[in-house]
């Protein structure tokens, strides 16, 4: 399933063609440095238009490495934001999933690329399964720490990164001062891209998982070896098999994002706003 051809294929350095990637962003864009960049997964969107002036929209494809979105509710753009106080947020509206079997590689493109632009802090959204019986469907959580259960990893050779705290305490913190009743969970990747079964997610909930997606921890990897530091968030598109009385789908998913879209758009654009 993968090109033989793209730029991130063996032999290429993937941290070379992030620079590439970043030199692009600034060329097209004209912001030759962005201080923060947020990732927009399903039911995120919106936010976008949130957070502050729209400098430059492109279309990813046209970037070095990046591939046209494979999953509906993912525009497949990047947008170059200016806040009210002057800082430059890159929004990355087209994520490569695991399941797409393109390689760990270009999997977290986005977040090497996003750090070659100068941000220092990443911002992680998705649309997941939640665990947690007290949680309904268009509610947003905040990512305490993650489960890496795809068996893969975006470090390469003998690279060892510390994983404590990966999800900033102090970023977790901050975005309680926006909204005071923000739960948080363990968030946990699998490989997907069906769904979770009942006794899945009960393997899951035993060993210490809250909430059930097929992105984000892959990414949060590169990004804590890219020195970024990391805020996620998850929008509980569903309860998890088992939990849930009804069959998951994928439309079910799209349609609690566009329920909470106002809500959990509002809340990303005031958390962006306050990040230092």
């Amino acid at each position: 399933m993968t090109d033989p051809s793209h730029p991130l294929d063996f032999p290429a350095d993937p941290f070379e063609v992030a620079r590439t990637a970043a030199a692009d962003i600034a060329r097209l864009t004209g912001v030759e440095r962005h201080d923060i960049a947020v990732t927009l997964g399903s039911g995120w969107g919106r936010a976008a238009e949130l957070i502050g002036e729209t400098v430059a929209t492109i279309p990813a494809t046209e970037v070095t490495g990046f591939s046209k979105p494979a999953l509906a509710g993912h525009v497949g753009t990047l947008r170059s934001v200016r806040t009210e106080d002057g800082r430059h947020v890159l929004v990355i509206g087209a994520r490569t999933h695991y399941y797409e079997g393109h390689g760990v590689r270009r999997v977290v493109h986005s977040v090497r690329t996003a750090a070659a632009t100068g941000a220092k802090t990443m911002v992680l959204t998705n649309g997941a399964g939640g665990l947690k019986r007290s949680w309904e469907p268009g509610q947003p959580v905040l990512i305490s720490d993650q489960l890496n259960l795809t068996s893969d990893t975006p470090l390469e050779g003998a690279t060892f990164i510390d994983m404590t705290d990966l999800y900033s305490p102090r970023l977790r913190e901050l975005a309680r001062t926006v909204d005071a009743t923000l739960d948080e969970g363990v968030y946990t990747q699998l490989r997907g891209p069906q769904y979770e079964t009942p006794a899945e997610v009960r393997m899951v909930g035993a060993v210490g998982g809250d909430i059930v997606g097929m992105s984000t921890a892959l990414e949060a990897i590169a990004a804590r070896q890219a020195g970024m530091e990391i805020l996620g968030f998850s929008l509980i598109t569903n309860l998890a098999a088992g939990i849930s009385p009804t069959p998951l789908s994928h439309e079910e998913v799209i349609e609690a994002g566009k329920n909470a879209e106002e809500r959990i758009s509002r809340l990303l654009a005031d958390v962006i706003g306050r990040i230092r």
